[in-house]
């Protein structure tokens, strides 16, 4: 059974680019999303939904490996950058998928040049960092998702804390056997 029928394409840099020519050409309303997407959760759904419904071609910038130490910490990302791009790329709301290995999407968003980038909701449209950039061409920035209620950080403090809880009960059951 071949299932990559039903994943969006991870693309390289330059043949991104050609794909993004090919839909500018059709007249469709190209957009950008990007982030970490370590541990992946609802506010992510949420906020890519949100970017989705802002055009017609929704394409997601990963953050490479090597950037999301840099951003997060040594011990992140959980999960390799391409089964992080293939967990977004499964999204039936994305149409792109590509892996940026900069620091920050500036780079991807001057070459991609969409009509949208979309930011989550931790932003505001005044705080965007790459906002002149896009302003610059004359695309447009577009706050979407729920209000930031959710963050892998947040997710992975939880667990942590409930495995030091479980650790914490059987160590008292051992020692009061």
């Amino acid at each position: 059974m071949n299932l990559t029928n039903f994943f969006a394409p991870i693309l390289d840099r330059n043949r991104l680019l050609a794909r993004a020519a090919i839909e500018r050409k059709k007249n469709k309303k190209i957009v950008l999303a990007n982030g970490c997407f370590d541990l992946f959760h609802v506010g992510h759904i949420r906020y890519l939904a949100g970017a989705r419904e802002l055009g017609d071609c929704l394409i997601v910038g990963i953050n490479s490996d090597e950037q999301v130490r840099k951003l997060k910490g040594g011990n992140r990302p959980f999960m390799p950058e391409q089964e992080r791009a293939e967990i977004i790329s499964a999204l039936k709301i994305v149409d792109y998928v590509t892996i940026f290995p900069e620091p920050t999407v500036e780079e991807l968003i001057r070459a991609i040049r969409p009509n949208f980038h979309a930011k989550g909701s931790d932003y505001t449209s005044e705080n965007v960092p790459e906002r002149e950039i896009v302003i610059e061409y004359g695309g447009q920035v577009a706050i979407v998702g729920d209000s930031k209620n959710h963050s892998s950080t947040n997710l992975i403090a939880q667990i942590s804390e409930e495995i030091h809880h479980r650790d914490t009960e059987n160590t008292e059951r051992i020692l009061t056997g």
